[in-house]
């Protein structure tokens, strides 16, 4: 069953710039790899006590980059970085979210 409050993500593209989102509400977003790298949602990343961020920007390398992007179902995204980092689980509705805030 689709949960009707789930946004439906119609594309993602690999660009120089980053990863290029198409959703179907028409909105299209490119969030560069740096980005997605330091919002990550993991337990690495969040603390899972405060909901506070861990690391920094500024703990971000300026060259990271996308090694591999794995579908979970029809629910989220795996995301592998050069840096090894490789735990962040990226729900739909988490993307969807980084995307609608770039744009505000």
């Amino acid at each position: 069953m689709v949960d009707p409050l789930t946004p439906t993500l119609s594309g993602v593209k690999r660009l120089d710039a980053g990863l290029e989102f198409r959703w179907q509400d028409e909105l299209t977003t490119v969030v560069p790899i740096i980005e997605l790298r330091y919002m990550c949602p993991c337990a690495h990343c969040v603390s899972e006590i405060s909901g506070k961020r861990i690391i920094q920007r500024q703990d971000v390398a300026a060259d990271v980059a996308l090694v591999d992007m794995q579908p979970l179902g029809n629910y989220a995204y795996r995301i592998l970085f050069n840096d090894g980092h490789d735990s962040g689980i990226y729900p739909i509705k988490y993307l969807h979210q980084l995307c609608t805030q770039s744009h505000e």
